[in-house]
């Protein structure tokens, strides 16, 4: 390779590395071009899968500050610069050589710093980034239903007192008179005396002087 094009090559791969959450480096040694094909496929957007050479990628390891790099770049080596969910991304690689033994996950490098085999694996049995965010909304759910319930808790508590005074006050209507006298202690209060026949009478004797009175000052 021509030292320009051997540059460019690098450069690239540098980028790659630069531009990715995390990589996978694989051997793919004796998978078909179909079934290369088929791996991309099923990575789709999460990572682009592509053949380096391994010069090149620990030249570009070494620029981009990757230490422990180079023991896993042996043998034909394809890297998954991935670009999304690399949990998800993992898992898909994973299953990938579980299905094409051919496929040999050999490490990966993650926030800088290299992984093995075994870390990697460890990686693809983590819970991805949905099923962790679809877990936290759900435990922020059920603490928003649970504060709800304790601020209605004192409403719910005062309608449950109301209908216990309205339920008692239909039996002892006198409850929601204040503690006033029943008819029996009204009939038991001693009542006004009633005027004898003589006072009653002597208003009329009154009218009559008077109009006695008014006939002689006529006269």
């Amino acid at each position: 390779m021509a030292r320009p094009e051997k540059t460019a090559a690098v450069a690239e791969i540098v980028d790659s590395f630069n531009g990715s959450a995390g990589a996978v480096l694989t051997e793919y040694r004796g998978l078909t071009v179909k079934q290369l094909q088929d791996l991309r496929r099923s990575l789709g957007e999460n990572a682009n899968y592509a053949v380096v050479k391994n010069t090149l990628a620990k030249i570009a390891a070494t620029e981009v500050g990757i230490e422990g790099f180079d023991d896993l770049l042996t043998g034909p080596t394809a890297i998954a610069f991935i670009n999304g969910d690399v949990v998800e991304a993992a898992k898909g690689l994973r299953d990938f050589a579980k299905a094409n033994p051919a496929l040999v996950i050999k490490g990966g490098v993650l926030d800088g710093k290299s992984l093995d085999a075994a870390e990697v694996a460890k990686l693809a049995d983590l819970e991805s980034r949905d099923v962790l965010l679809g877990k936290m909304a759900g435990a922020m759910l059920a603490s928003l239903s649970q504060a709800v319930y304790l601020l209605n808790a004192p409403i719910a508590q005062a309608a449950r007192l109301a209908g216990a005074l309205q339920a008692k006050a239909e039996q002892d209507p006198s409850i929601l008179a204040g503690g006033a006298a029943t008819p029996a202690a009204a009939e038991d209060a001693p009542a006004e005396e009633a005027p004898s026949s003589e006072e009653a009478a002597e208003p009329e004797a009154t009218d009559e002087a008077a109009d006695t009175a008014a006939e002689s000052t006529d006269a």
